[in-house]
C-alpha cells in the first residue's frame, strides 16, 4: 500500500552570495492513512520549511530545487499554481502555529470558514454557513450557531486554534499537517487541542504530520517520528524504537536535555553545547559534528555527509556500526 503522503529527496534553497543556500536537503519522509508522523528538532532545523516547500507556500525567493511531494500519486511540485491551490485544503490541510495571525481580525469566524468551502465547492452562502456551524460543533466550540458570528478577538487562544482546525478539515483532506499547533497555548489547552486532533485523525482515517519540538507530545500522540537537524533527517523510526534506543547522537542529546521528573531534586539538565549551524555556513561532513560528543576522533564525521541507514529504525551517523548511543 502506498503512503498517503510522501516526500522524496526534497531540497529547498534561497539565493546566496556564493550560490543557492540549502534550507532543507534530501528530505525523504512518508506517512500512511490513519497514522501520525511527528517531525521533531530544534528551531531552525527545517521542520516547517520542509512542508511549506512541499505545499508551494515557501516565501520567495525560496524555491524547491529537487525532489518530489507525492499525494494520491500526484507530484505537488509539478502542478501549475492553480491546480496546487485546488489540492491544498481539498486534499491536504495545514494548521499553523499562531492562531491569532492565522485568522483575519476584521471578518467574522463563520465567514472565514465559509470562504474556504466556497473557494473549492459550488455551495450557496446558506449551505456554507450551515456547514461552518457543523464544523465548529465538531471541533467542540460551545454554542456554534451563535459563536459563528463572532470575531477572532472574541475567542480565546485555544478556541481560535480550534477554528483553524475546523478550516483545515472543512473539505475532508486526506492529509493534515499540524505545525506546532499548541505553541501559544497553556498546558491544559494544549492537551485538549492535541486530543481533538487525534480524535479527528482516527474518525476520518487521515494521515497526520505533527511538527513539534516537544518530545512529550511525540510520546503521547505519534506512531512514528523523524528527527531533523540542520535541514536533514538524521533519525527515523517508530516512537517506541526511537524513545527506547535513540541511535543518532543528536537524538540522544535531545533526550538528555529534557527535564526528568524522576531525577533527584537539584539535578541539572544537560543542554546541547553550541548552536545549530547557519545554513549558509554548514560545516563539511556531518552538520552535528561540531556539537557531537562522539565525533572527535573520526575523520569521516568532519568530511563526509552521513546517509540514513539501518531501516526501519534508521539514523544518519558514521558510528552506527561501532556503537548505538542510548539516552
Amino acid at each position: 500500500m502506498s503512503a498517503a503522503f510522501a516526500l522524496r529527496g526534497l531540497t529547498a534553497a534561497v539565493p546566496g552570495d556564493k550560490g543557492p543556500v540549502r534550507l532543507v536537503e534530501d528530505v525523504s519522509l512518508e506517512v500512511d492513512a490513519g497514522e501520525t508522523l511527528a517531525v521533531v528538532g530544534e528551531s531552525g532545523s527545517g521542520k516547517t520549511v520542509t512542508f511549506t516547500s512541499a505545499l508551494g507556500l515557501l516565501p520567495r525567493p525560496g524555491r524547491v530545487i529537487a525532489g518530489e511531494a507525492m499525494l494520491d500519486g500526484v507530484d505537488l511540485l509539478k502542478l501549475p499554481a492553480e491546480d496546487l491551490r485546488c489540492m491544498r485544503g481539498a486534499r491536504i490541510g495545514m494548521v499553523f502555529q499562531d492562531p491569532l495571525t492565522g485568522l483575519n481580525p476584521v471578518f467574522r469566524i463563520g465567514d472565514q470558514i465559509a470562504e474556504v468551502l466556497r473557494a473549492h465547492q459550488p455551495v450557496s452562502r446558506r449551505a456554507a454557513r450551515d456547514r461552518a456551524v457543523e464544523l465548529l460543533r465538531r471541533v467542540q466550540i460551545p454554542d456554534p450557531a451563535r459563536r459563528i458570528d463572532d470575531y477572532p478577538h472574541q475567542f480565546s487562544g485555544g478556541m481560535r486554534q480550534r477554528v483553524l482546525i475546523a478550516m483545515a478539515i472543512a473539505l475532508g483532506p486526506r492529509v493534515l499537517i499540524a505545525d506546532e499547533p499548541t505553541t501559544a497555548l497553556d498546558v491544559t489547552v494544549q492537551a485538549q487541542v492535541l486530543d481533538l486532533l487525534g480524535d479527528l485523525r482516527r474518525a476520518d482515517g487521515m494521515a497526520m504530520v505533527l511538527i513539534t519540538h516537544d518530545l512529550g507530545v511525540v510520546a503521547r500522540q505519534a506512531d512514528r517520528v523523524a528527527v531533523m537537524y540542520a535541514g536533514r533527517v538524521v533519525e527515523t523510526g517508530t516512537v517506541e524504537q526511537v524513545f527506547r534506543a535513540p541511535r543518532h547522537p543528536y537524538t540522544v542529546a535531545l533526550f538528555r536535555s529534557m527535564p526528568d521528573l524522576d531525577a533527584p531534586a537539584g539535578s541539572m539538565l544537560a543542554p546541547i553545547a553550541g548552536s545549530p549551524p547557519d545554513p549558509a555556513r554548514r560545516p563539511a561532513g556531518c552538520a552535528f559534528a561540531p556539537r557531537c560528543l562522539v565525533a572527535d576522533d573520526l575523520m569521516a564525521c568532519r568530511s563526509e555527509t552521513p546517509r540514513l541507514r539501518g531501516a526501519p529504525h534508521a539514523a544518519a551517523c558514521h558510528r552506527l556500526d561501532e556503537r548505538e548511543p542510548t539516552a
